[in-house]
């Protein structure tokens, strides 16, 4: 199951729909940023409406989440005004959402491997950086978040970008290497990929 949120509510429409118990009450008071706090409801929120009842998302020590139940296997993602949930009862799963700046040119030497190539068309190259980028942040998390470096580790294969695709790749660890296939779309200014297995 993939669940996107639009956020549109306020701190106590998002609260009031929650039964927080006292370590996600401290959690939530712990953050500064109110925009982080509006995040931190809207995932749970999400997660209760995904899913049917109330859950306990819970955290490893690579930060990777959990449902408290084990009911299903997650990925989250948010950035700027949505969050993204993908679920599955018995698939590893990777989810990463992108609002698209136009900061991204500037850092693509530190993930675009020599062997992945980027469009010519002026139109489409920030999108396909972000697409590239998500994809590997996608196999970061299914990859439960090893040391695994971006650049030398996850390689995309050859792509060319549309509004909605698939593309695959491949994660190297010290298990040896593994295939993935992807999914992405953008909705607006936003890029997201995901992929289970």
């Amino acid at each position: 199951m993939l669940g996107i949120w639009l956020i549109r509510e306020n701190y106590d429409d998002l609260f009031n729909r929650l039964n927080l118990n006292a370590n996600e009450l401290k959690t939530l008071e712990n953050f500064r940023n109110h925009n982080r706090k509006l995040e931190w409801l809207s995932v749970r929120t999400l997660a209760n409406e995904m899913t049917g009842r109330n859950v306990r998302i819970i955290y490893n020590a690579e930060r990777k989440p959990f449902l408290e139940d084990d009911s299903f296997n997650i990925s989250i993602s948010h950035s700027h005004e949505f969050t993204s949930i993908l679920m599955s009862k018995d698939r590893r799963v990777g989810i990463d959402l992108e609002y698209m700046s136009h900061r991204i040119s500037g850092i693509a030497d530190r993930f675009i491997h020599q062997s992945e190539k980027v469009t010519d068309d002026s139109a489409m190259i920030q999108y396909h950086l972000y697409i590239y980028w998500c994809a590997k942040e996608a196999l970061y998390k299914i990859c439960d978040k090893r040391e695994i470096h971006f650049k030398k580790d996850i390689i995309i294969d050859h792509f060319n970008p549309e509004e909605k695709g698939k593309l695959s790749g491949t994660v190297k660890t010290e298990k040896g290497k593994e295939k993935f296939n992807l999914n992405y779309f953008r909705i607006n200014n936003y890029t997201i990929v995901w992929s289970c297995k």
